[in-house]
């Protein structure tokens, strides 16, 4: 019996472990798009609410930096690369955002290079690089 046991017994861990990951890769969507549609729609506001709260204690973002998004509307989010694992509960992604700025009508492009982690005790998937560069002091 007890042969027929562990082999039944490990097969349902493994089995739990598949769903535990599945979980997670469906919230990392759900958590991606969510964001992403944050940025769409130009609610940096809402898209803070995706930063880790670790980063966003340590480097709180000032009133002035946060009224420099509402200069700007996207005109587009690319995030066609998809997303690239770092490990097992990080990922990397690149992003191409699309501004206009509201005042002078000119259109420039930001490369926003995010890496999202996943926070097993909150069970949330939290960006770890912050708000997009929206300065124009990229490299």
């Amino acid at each position: 019996m007890r042969r027929v046991l562990i082999p039944l017994v490990t097969l349902s861990m493994l089995a739990l472990g598949g769903c535990a990951t599945n979980k997670r890769n469906d919230d990392l969507t759900t958590t991606l798009n969510a964001y992403a549609s944050a940025v769409r729609w130009g609610d940096f506001n809402a898209a803070l609410v995706f930063v880790d709260p670790k980063v966003r204690e340590a480097h709180p973002i000032s009133p002035l930096e946060m009224s420099r998004y509402q200069q700007y509307k996207v005109s587009g989010y690319d995030d066609g690369n998809g997303v690239v694992p770092n490990g097992q509960l990080e990922v990397k992604q690149t992003v191409k955002i699309n501004l206009v700025n509201v005042n002078t009508q000119a259109e420039r492009t930001v490369t926003d290079h995010q890496t999202w982690s996943y926070d097993a005790e909150s069970k949330h998937w939290y960006l770890e690089t912050g708000l997009p560069d929206i300065s124009g002091k990229q490299l």
